[in-house]
């Protein structure tokens, strides 16, 4: 780029970050050195990368630049290690206009580059039925193959369990969908509703090991069609029927369950939406009927819902809430929580299973998705794991009854 000089840059680095466990590589071949071995090296490959920075301050910038491929780092683990255990110095305004200065040096006379292709930027009225199908369209409709290279043959999109003894991932997430059924009593006949049924785990696991007739619904058309697919090759399609189907139309078809199961959607409700979501599916109970909630918490009360970049490359929209206000809603609109059981830790390990699997098919997964995506994703199962052993989130399972 005409006029583009990282020497400024690199100076208010180092001035204003004296203690550095990282690298910063530069594309003219210098770089900012370490003050302590062992760190990431964060190699930025262009001007395009400053200047995204330039456009978007912080968080949202900076992935902005990975996602685009103009900012990259050698290993991933340790960046988010980094995170979690660096300290940066405050800065005040002077510091932040010096570095802002220095980025503007290092960019030279360059137009501010594009967003990347896989960035959302939502619209409309926050958890709006239109927006919430935006929202899952872009986590989900990637490549029903995509997910599968990573979730294995069960494609369950939730959490594992392995504290029971699994040692593979199939087992782990078999055991999951066999505790569910275990908790909702099931039975054969039983009518059973999956509220956000993804590719079709639960439901083919009801009708095939318990004899239910199950219903799922979920917002994604491509999901949709695989779980139909899926019940087909397992002989259950006449009691398997999967529709694409907001949770709050549900209402109006005038059905009733003998059980629910929500597995990975209270997630993507709201706290706007928590009580709506509860008295819906407490409406679609009998008296005494029995609901399966399973769902990712935030663990403190002082840490916000969200970040930018995951709220416009990962899950837009996603509010984890705290499992106070989960069960609050649920009380609410008539439940009794029967049991309550946490599972942070095998949803930690779920994702390192997932991480590896991505890693492994990796060529192919950049073929199905392409790159922005899989750059997202490396590192969005890597900092979820994060959370899950840090105490930024957890994830629990209530088993409720409506009323008696």
């Amino acid at each position: 780029m005409p006029f583009a000089n990282t020497a400024p840059l690199r100076r208010e680095i180092e001035a204003r970050l004296p203690e550095r466990p990282f690298t910063v590589e530069f594309w003219d071949g210098t770089e900012v050195a370490p003050t302590s071995q062992g760190g990431p090296t964060f190699s930025v490959r262009s001007p395009r990368a400053a200047a995204h920075v330039l456009r978007a301050p912080g968080q949202l910038g900076l992935g902005r630049a990975y996602v685009s491929g103009e900012l990259e780092v050698d290993d991933i683990d340790a960046v988010i290690e980094l995170l979690d255990s660096w300290k940066p110095p405050a800065l005040d305004g002077a510091d932040k206009r010096a570095l802002l200065l220095g980025a503007v040096r290092a960019t030279g006379l360059t137009k501010p580059p594009p967003r990347p292709t896989s960035e959302l930027r939502p619209s409309g009225k926050r958890h709006s039925k239109e927006r919430d199908a935006r929202a899952v369209r872009h986590h989900y409709d990637v490549s029903n193959r995509y997910f599968e290279l990573f979730l294995g043959e069960t494609m369950v999109y939730s959490c594992a369990v392995f504290s029971r003894g699994a040692t593979t991932l199939k087992e782990a997430q078999e055991e999951k969908l066999e505790m569910v059924a275990r908790k909702l009593e099931l039975k054969e006949g039983d009518r059973v509703l999956d509220v956000g049924c993804g590719w079709g785990g639960f439901p083919l696991w009801a009708a095939t090991k318990h004899g239910a007739s199950v219903v799922g619904i979920t917002l994604s058309p491509p999901q949709a069609e695989k779980a139909r697919q899926r019940a087909e090759a397992a002989g259950v399609a006449d009691r398997v029927e999967i529709r694409v189907m907001d949770y709050r139309d549900l209402a109006t078809t005038g059905e009733t369950f003998d059980a629910i199961a929500s597995i990975g959607m209270v997630e993507h409700v709201g706290s706007a939406n928590i009580d709506i979501y509860a008295e819906t599916l407490a409406g679609l109970l009998e008296p005494g009927g029995r609901l399966l909630n399973h769902g990712i918490t935030r663990l403190r009360h002082t840490d916000g819902e969200a970040g930018p970049f995951s709220e416009r490359y990962v899950f837009p929209d996603a509010a984890p809430l705290h499992i106070s206000r989960n069960l609050l809603a649920l009380e609410r609109a008539g439940f009794v929580t029967r049991h309550l059981e946490e599972f942070g830790l095998d949803y930690a390990e779920t994702l390192k299973h997932w991480a590896q699997n991505l890693d492994e098919n990796l060529e192919e997964a950049i073929r199905l998705a392409g790159p922005e995506r899989v750059r997202v994703w490396r590192l969005y199962l890597r900092a979820a794991r994060n959370g899950f052993l840090t105490g930024f989130t957890s994830i629990y399972q209530a088993r409720c009854t409506l009323g008696i």
